[in-house]
């Protein structure tokens, strides 16, 4: 008989499991076609939102002195996702090019769900597990990283961004007034660089040159060349552009994260380019359960900020007296964002809010409003 603990632990850990039934229906969809292609995005975005609503928020918190055997269940999803993304991503690539039930439509459309899969879950795992310190787990990361043609985001989250967080220095970091528009493609070359620039100066430290094979970028590029070559071989070159329109869609619905999880919030700077230590009130969050169990508590931002490498069931929640509060999980607040008026309207008297509870003496924001391009360093 099964020890009554043991069976607690698996249920504490069940619900974030949820993420596992999108495959399923992703490959459900792909057998059915017509409509049903819709059903991963409409799943992710709006199930889970009316599931937000359904159990409300979860203000509970994890006892920190929880071993790491006990979370066992916990770190298995994330372990086993890799492999099941991996094989249903180029799987489908396989079945869809002789798919004569599928049109071409259908086919971009079921892959813009693939890429949905692989950023909001894929993306999201990924970056649960290269915070973590066995090689493996970061290992696994690079792979699915690699899936998604984004191997960079491993060096630009943990050199650049948790390090310069809510300062000109980050380009993760949206605006104020910023829409997502604008965001976007200033990020999707400001990180790249960043990212770039950060190893390269890390190798520079050890009077090493930036093309020294210990550069982690040869990594990153071997990796994605092999998966585009993996595309090509399974998919042919339909495949290999299905593949590229996944790994953009993926992308876009990681950077829409990022703008959402920061908009507005910036750290006090101390002058000579130097600003305060980064503090739970520079991140948004949001205790909505069901979005915090498909994103496994990616909500609680603020402290994983605080202690990067604390595995998300042992993530913390904070009130609103501690560190600012969105009015809707993930999957609405990133809707809204793709639609800036709606977004400001949202949004902009927030920022307000928070700047007279934390900085009450900071009366001029126009240098931090316009803070787009780093300062000398």
């Amino acid at each position: 008989m099964i020890p009554a603990a043991q069976v607690a632990k698996v249920q504490n850990a069940l619900p974030f499991w949820l993420s596992l039934l999108l495959i399923p229906l992703l490959w459900w969809s792909a057998a059915q076609g017509s409509w049903w292609v819709l059903s991963v995005p409409l799943a992710t975005w709006y199930l889970f939102s009316a599931l937000d609503a359904a159990t409300g928020l979860n203000l509970e918190n994890a006892d920190l002195d929880t071993s790491e055997d006990q979370l066992f269940w916990y770190r298995l999803v994330t372990l086993l996702w890799v492999p099941l993304q991996f094989l249903t991503l180029f799987g489908l690539l396989w079945y869809v090019r002789d798919a004569s039930h599928l049109g071409t439509l259908e086919k971009i459309v079921l892959f813009f769900g693939v890429g949905v899969l692989t950023g909001t879950v894929g993306i999201n795992y990924g970056h649960e597990l290269m915070h973590q310190r066995p090689k493996f787990e970061r290992w696994l990361a690079d792979i699915l990283l690699a899936m998604v043609l984004y191997s960079h985001f491993r060096s630009e989250h943990l050199l650049v961004h948790h390090r310069h967080v809510g300062t000109p220095r980050d380009p993760v970091t949206a605006r104020y007034n910023e829409g997502f528009h604008r965001f976007f493609p200033r990020v999707l070359l400001g990180s790249l660089k960043s990212a770039f620039r950060a190893e390269r100066d890390m190798l520079a430290r050890k009077d090493l040159p930036w093309h020294d094979p210990s550069n982690p970028f040869w990594r990153y590029w071997a990796l994605q060349g092999a998966m585009l070559l993996l595309a090509l071989w399974v998919g042919g070159w339909g495949g290999l552009f299905l593949f590229i329109w996944q790994a953009c869609i993926a992308i876009w619905q990681l950077e829409l994260v990022n703008y959402v999880e920061h908009y507005g919030l910036t750290r006090k700077h101390l002058g000579d380019g130097k600003y305060e230590h980064v503090k739970p009130h520079h991140s948004w969050n949001a205790a909505h359960r069901a979005s915090n169990w498909l994103l496994i508590n990616l909500q609680r931002h603020s402290d994983h900020h605080y202690k990067p490498d604390r595995r998300f069931p042992l993530l913390q929640n904070y009130s609103e007296s501690e560190a600012p509060q969105l009015p809707y999980g993930y999957p609405i607040m990133t809707t809204a964002a793709m639609i800036p008026p709606l977004w400001r309207r949202v949004m902009n008297p927030r920022v307000r809010k928070w700047r007279d509870m934390y900085y009450p003496e900071i009366t001029d924001w126009k240098p931090y409003n316009k803070a787009l391009n780093p300062p000398p360093r």
